[in-house]
């Protein structure tokens, strides 16, 4: 019982909810305070305190305060205490794996029951026909708009464009086999010691359920949990969870790839930006800061979709990140202040900035069509040094930066359906370490996949039934 401790720590404090107190008038004299939790700690943090002290100066009336709390899994852990205390921020950010934990708690008030049939609140234009399709679907329960799409990321190709064309290498790997035969044309280069190995990348869940998105197929059942609630794992009933196993047994087996733990994104990273490897898996959240070391290695760095199984096509891929939710028992003025200040956090131009500033995708339509055409006096460039918004160059964006484009352009031509939309379940937060753990065992070791395969899906299958018990209805 060991491996459900986590679940049900976390299952014992969701039982009790207590309402948030807050002031019925909002004024300049006497402003409101939004306290918003995010999962930030670094330059991207700063963006997000500049971008609510922008908010401050148009609201007097309001206070937005962003708070760093240390990583996703954090948050949903200390909101849940904080829940429990009373005492709780009115705007939190929750990653992906983390949506069916907002609806089952009940401590959120959906973004479409704020919005209600408004156009506008307190002057923020509502427009979430904007959204690019794939990220509104994620973040749609029942037909209504949850969250606030903020930062969305996908993982993304990277590669050494300099190393490839060494062994005659000019376009970029599409799919698993593309790969395979990159790594074994680039062996002399790791035998004569030019090279570590081919390839390194951190080795995570998301990638796991990306690859089983891009196969069409669900993580667990009942539509992926999108029909109605899931009750159960399917991992062994489909054939992507073995496909990416030997894709991973493949790539360990001869050699070409640096496995550095599992989760481990630091080091995989440091891997590629010193030209250790020619091939790097990562977020497109990470496209700033690895342009900015391959600039400074002197190597053409160059972005790519995420690679995918030639036997069974391209389905599409998923979301990740995060987005911002509501907190519910605040007062209608206080409630109203934290939409409009989520409607103008991803606001067109704001979502522009917080792209360039990080990677993450632009979640709106229009901000990729502004990038496309900047004007003088823009704003939108996010100085790291300075901590402050600069210009960027007037023209096209992405053809001066043909590398931050690749994500978009992958969620973008996503289809949507019930294996992009993501799974969505009660334990998904734990069972990423379940099913990561069973792909990283056959990968090391060889063995068994069946057997391997079967044990993570019984054992996802009991935790989510152990969950269900608790809060399906």
């Amino acid at each position: 019982m060991k491996r459900f401790a986590v679940v049900f720590v976390l299952l014992a404090v969701l039982v009790a909810a207590f309402p948030v107190t807050s002031q019925e008038e909002c004024t300049a004299e006497s402003p409101c305070e939004l306290t918003t939790w995010i999962a930030f700690s670094d330059h991207r943090l700063d963006w997000a305190v500049d971008t609510a002290n922008r908010f401050n100066e148009l609201y007097p009336e309001y206070n937005v305060t962003v708070i760093s709390v240390a990583d996703y899994d954090t948050i949903v852990n200390n909101y849940t205490l904080a829940r429990e205390e009373g005492d709780y921020p009115e705007i939190v950010q929750l990653f992906d794996a983390a949506l069916q934990f907002a609806i089952d708690s009940d401590w959120f008030d959906y973004a479409a029951d704020i919005v209600g049939d408004r156009e506008e609140v307190l002057g923020q234009p509502v427009n979430f026909d904007d959204i690019i399709p794939v990220i509104a679907n994620y973040y749609t329960v029942e037909g209504r708009w949850a969250g606030v799409a903020w930062n969305t990321s996908t993982p993304i190709m990277y590669y050494n464009m300099d190393l490839l064309g060494e062994v005659g290498i000019t376009e970029a790997p599409e799919t698993w086999g593309d790969v395979l035969a990159a790594c074994e044309a680039l062996q002399p280069l790791v035998d004569a010691g030019e090279l570590s190995a081919c390839a390194s990348w951190p080795f995570s869940a998301w990638f796991i359920e990306q690859w089983t998105a891009q196969h069409g197929e669900f993580m667990v059942n009942n539509g992926n949990g999108r029909d109605e609630r899931a009750t159960e794992s399917v991992i062994a009933d489909n054939n992507a969870f073995r496909e990416i196993a030997q894709f991973y047994r493949d790539l360990y087996e001869n050699d070409y790839f640096i496995y550095e733990g599992l989760d481990n994104w630091g080091p995989t990273t440091q891997n590629f930006a010193t030209q250790a490897v020619a091939i790097h898996m990562s977020s497109s959240a990470g496209a700033r800061g690895i342009t900015e070391q391959a600039a400074e290695a002197g190597f053409n760095l160059l972005t790519a979709p995420m690679v995918y199984n030639e036997e069974y096509g391209w389905n599409g891929n998923i979301l990740g990140g995060a987005t911002m939710w509501v907190s519910n028992g605040l007062s209608e003025e206080v409630r109203d202040g934290a939409m409009a200040f989520l409607l103008f956090f991803s606001n067109t131009e704001n979502s522009a900035s917080w792209h360039n500033a990080s990677g993450y995708v632009p979640v709106r339509q229009s901000s990729i069509e502004l990038l496309q055409s900047l004007e003088e006096d823009n704003g939108i460039a996010w100085d790291i040094p300075s901590a402050s918004r600069v210009d960027l160059p007037e023209g096209d964006y992405y053809e001066q930066n043909p590398n931050f484009l690749t994500a978009s352009i992958q969620l973008g031509n996503s289809p949507v359906n019930n294996a992009t939309l993501g799974s969505t379940y009660g334990t998904f937060q734990q069972a990423r370490p379940i099913y990561n753990g069973a792909i990283e065992e056959y990968m090391l070791n060889g063995g068994d996949l069946d057997a391997i395969v079967e044990a993570a899906d019984a054992a996802m299958t009991e935790q989510l039934q152990e969950y269900n018990f608790l809060f399906a209805d």
